[in-house]
């Protein structure tokens, strides 16, 4: 455990093997939760301006099918879109409070990686990104999220499927990774990374500052 806690610190992101069944929704057990190791931030886009009051948890797992993101949030306010599509998909979804993850699974191009963003009222977005453009990335994930108003936290997590990542998943591969948060009604708002872009203005589409992910069967 030691060991892989001191490569969360130094940029690096463990995912853990799922062993226990899921639940009837298809999401870990909590006790598989408590298994994955948990990776922490509170600071800005720079590095800066430490926020305990909005600290971002985040832990994951992994099957060969699918891999789990759990995202756990303290907040000061909550702001989100009232509406969406039917399914939860909801455009422009950065506008307003959310938790994201990039995936980078193919480093032999790093200006192109895969966007998930979720809220706290389950509304989500997922994107491929390739310089100049985006686009929808239909990955057919699932999630759901919890607002906890008495704790000032809420909990999202996210299921997205393998195969909308890789072709064929290799659980020896190291990914690339970055995890944000985005808070607020209105600017400034606090935008949060877990490696800092360290940009002049909030940016989060820096690949150059991912960290590494990597995927493991037990926690050590």
């Amino acid at each position: 455990m030691k060991k892989i806690d001191k490569l969360s610190k130094q940029g690096r992101a463990v995912a853990v093997r799922v062993t226990e069944p899921c639940d009837a929704e298809g999401f870990p057990a909590a006790s598989s939760w408590e298994r994955a190791v948990p990776l922490r931030f509170r600071v800005d886009w720079r590095g800066k301006n430490v926020d305990p009051e909005r600290e971002t948890e985040v832990r994951l797992l992994w099957t060969q099918e699918t891999l789990f993101l759990r995202f756990r949030a303290r907040y000061r306010s909550i702001t989100v879109f009232p509406d969406a599509e039917r399914n939860g998909r909801r455009d422009q979804l950065w506008e307003r409070d959310v938790a994201e993850a990039f995936l980078q699974p193919d480093r032999s191009n790093p200006r192109r990686y895969k966007e998930f963003e979720v809220s706290p009222n389950g509304f989500w977005i997922d994107l491929d990104i390739a310089p100049g453009e985006k686009h929808d990335l239909k990955s057919g994930l699932k999630r759901r999220a919890v607002l906890d108003t008495g704790q000032e936290t809420w909990i999202a997590e996210l299921a997205i499927p393998m195969k909308c990542l890789v072709a064929k998943f290799d659980p020896a591969a190291t990914w690339r990774v970055n995890f944000y948060r985005v808070e607020g009604p209105k600017e400034p708002r606090f935008y949060s990374a877990w490696r800092p872009t360290r940009t002049p203005v909030p940016n989060f589409h820096v690949p150059e500052a991912f960290g590494e992910l990597i995927f493991t069967t037990t926690k050590k």
